[in-house]
């Protein structure tokens, strides 16, 4: 049994310790920027927020920044990437899991709202750049993600024909008006004009399937 460690053991041991204490500084500063930056992104909107404003609400400098993110830009990519792959995730699972259409409906609605309820300040600021100009940076940035959930929609609908054949030749369609009814009710809640629960998923869909099967 060793009692003693080695010179090498301590320098390996040493090494870890500050690897991790720079490695977690390194993801705080990081969060720190991007949490900063969503605040001023969603209440003022992406393109009225220029980088010095940013840095100076993080408390950071501009090197420090682009070490990080590279530009403004890059910082964007770097939010939208990390908080919408759960919900992408969450999405592509559901369908992969369920077979039912109207089920496999209810489930998306309620990921949706659950996800709203849980991160409004960020779900407000994907629906802005959503609805920015089509050649604006910021819709840009979006228009990937808006577009694979929007594919993986068409997709469970292209299955939904098996059961429902009258809604063959519409699924590109269905899955565009269907992502438009729950963004339509989150922005009707983030103005709290509504509220984001079992009820209103139930509703949701029940009048979006007699809509699209009658």
């Amino acid at each position: 049994m060793r009692l003693f460690l080695s010179m090498f053991d301590m320098y390996q041991i040493l090494d870890g310790y500050y690897t991790n204490r720079y490695n977690n500084r390194m993801i705080d500063n990081q969060k720190n920027i991007q949490d900063c930056a969503l605040r001023l992104f969603a209440v003022r909107g992406y393109d009225a927020v220029g980088v010095q404003e940013i840095v100076d609400t993080a408390g950071i400098t501009k090197p420090t920044l682009y070490h990080y993110f590279g530009s403004k830009h890059g910082l964007l990519e770097n939010i939208l990437a990390i908080r919408i792959e759960p919900l992408a995730s969450k999405i592509h699972n559901l369908i992969q899991e369920n077979i039912d259409l109207g089920e496999t409906l209810k489930h998306i609605v309620a990921a949706y709202f659950e996800y709203a309820n849980h991160a409004p300040l960020f779900t407000r600021f994907m629906l802005s750049l959503w609805l920015a100009p089509e050649e604006s940076e910021g819709h840009k940035a979006i228009l990937p993600y808006h577009e694979l959930i929007e594919g993986m929609l068409r997709e469970l609908f292209i299955r939904g024909v098996k059961q429902h054949g009258n809604i063959l030749g519409r699924e590109k369609y269905l899955a565009a008006t269907f992502q438009g009814m729950i963004h339509t009710y989150i922005g009707l809640s983030l103005n709290n004009r509504i509220e984001l629960d079992e009820v209103l998923v139930r509703q949701c869909v029940h009048q979006y399937m007699h809509g699209i099967l009658s």
